[in-house]
């Protein structure tokens, strides 16, 4: 569609009206019940975008757009069937917050805040951290192949299988391999090499929606990766293996408007 850049070109207004909902917090039902539409055409619309723009999750593709501002890109969200600004609300809007749980989002987002300040990219300082030097990938808890726990993921945005394998070579640049297998059983690959200084190197692959890596790693168990579009930061994702090294945890920041939103997601070691 005209106004929209890359491989979102090909997304309609109504595609788009539900992934902004999406975005905001709504589920599939909600969204159905606020567009007076049944959750099969929601879900029908939900995997005609994801096919248009070859991302593997409907929540990630609408994490992806709100990230990128696309909404602001498209001067016709209005049309007939469109929600409001208002109606954009999660349908727990008029519920009462605490304030433990308003000191919880702010301690949140500060963390979240610091961490991305602290690890991301800075050319500018012209600061380039020390790598870890290990002498053998066996000493690496991240090296080795991971899969998705799929089954934590909600129905509607789950793919079939994720698995990413890392890579360590012998002048200390990794290379990560990112595989994602769809609902409708394509394939999405990405590649890329990079050292542990924080500075974007290319993505080679299928993946439209991002084309940057960044790398760094504060510790021997911890991967710190900030992947950008068109020379803008998409999303922090921090990689924790657990002590027995059977299990990783992903932690994602997707930057916004206003708070950061973090999703945490779970893989198995298969290699």
């Amino acid at each position: 569609m005209e106004g929209l850049p890359g491989p979102f070109a090909g997304l309609t207004n109504r595609e788009l009206e539900v992934l902004r909902l999406l975005a905001a917090g709504h589920t599939v039902k909600t969204i159905a019940h606020r567009l007076g539409r049944s959750e099969t055409s929601i879900n029908e619309r939900l995997r005609d975008a994801r096919r248009k723009t070859g991302v593997g999750s409907s929540r990630e593709l609408a994490r992806i757009l709100d990230a990128q501002k696309i909404w602001d890109k498209k001067i016709d969200l209005s049309a007939e069937g469109a929600a409001s600004d208002s109606a954009l609300q999660p349908a727990t809007r008029g519920a009462k917050t605490s304030k433990g749980l308003i000191a919880m989002l702010i301690a949140m987002s500060a963390a979240a805040a610091a961490m991305m300040f602290t690890l991301a990219p800075s050319v500018e300082q012209g600061s380039t951290p020390q790598a870890i030097k290990i002498s053998t990938n066996k000493q690496l808890p991240l090296v080795g192949t991971w899969s998705l726990d799929v089954s934590r993921i909600p129905q509607v945005e789950r793919p079939r299988a994720v698995t990413i394998t890392f890579r360590v070579s012998k002048d200390q640049k990794w290379t990560t391999l990112v595989e994602i297998v769809a609902p409708d059983g394509s394939i999405q690959r990405a590649e890329s090499t990079a050292a542990l200084d924080g500075v974007p190197v290319a993505i080679a692959g299928n993946m439209g929606f991002v084309d940057t890596v960044a790398l760094r790693q504060p510790a021997p168990n911890a991967l710190v990766m900030t992947l950008g579009k068109d020379g803008a930061p998409l999303s922090t994702r921090v990689y924790t293996v657990a002590a027995d090294r059977k299990s990783m945890t992903e932690t994602i920041v997707w930057p916004g408007k206003d708070l950061p939103k973090l999703e945490t997601t779970y893989f198995r070691r298969i290699d």
